[in-house]
């Protein structure tokens, strides 16, 4: 492996790869040919052994793979709404990173959130906007 190859490339690397519709056609004929050498091996007890291994094998990589690249694009999605936040005059700074904060405090923040969307739309049923700030 190449000096500066990381994790984090290889499973960028990987989630790209499994999701394009060229790997998913070389998987179904992977699982084909499997079949039909079913009656060639007797359907014996090493042929179903062989596709259960690898496709567990396979799946059990995938998770983490699939996983690395959901949490990184997850935190660059929420560093790229927090920059917007922090940047949007008379935005809330305290809605800067949310997904840090326990349970019970977030949901007080969807609470009075709710109520405003709540609040717009029975404006809206009356011919308001609601693109107003929610503050004098």
């Amino acid at each position: 492996m190449r000096t500066g190859m990381g994790y984090s490339r290889i499973a960028n690397w990987a989630a790209r790869i499994s999701g394009r519709p060229a790997t998913f056609v070389f998987a179904v004929s992977v699982i084909l040919m499997w079949i039909v050498t079913g009656p060639l091996f007797h359907f014996s007890d090493t042929w179903q052994l062989v596709i259960n291994t690898a496709t567990t094998i396979i799946t059990f990589l995938m998770v983490f793979l699939i996983q690395n690249t959901q949490n990184r694009d997850t935190e660059a999605m929420q560093v790229k709404l927090d920059e917007l936040i922090r940047a949007t005059k008379g935005a809330h700074n305290a809605l800067l990173d949310l997904e840090e904060l326990e349970e019970e405090q977030l949901d007080l923040f969807r609470s009075r959130y709710s109520k405003l969307a709540r609040d717009a739309r029975a404006g809206l049923l009356k011919g308001d906007s609601d693109t107003d700030s929610p503050e004098p």
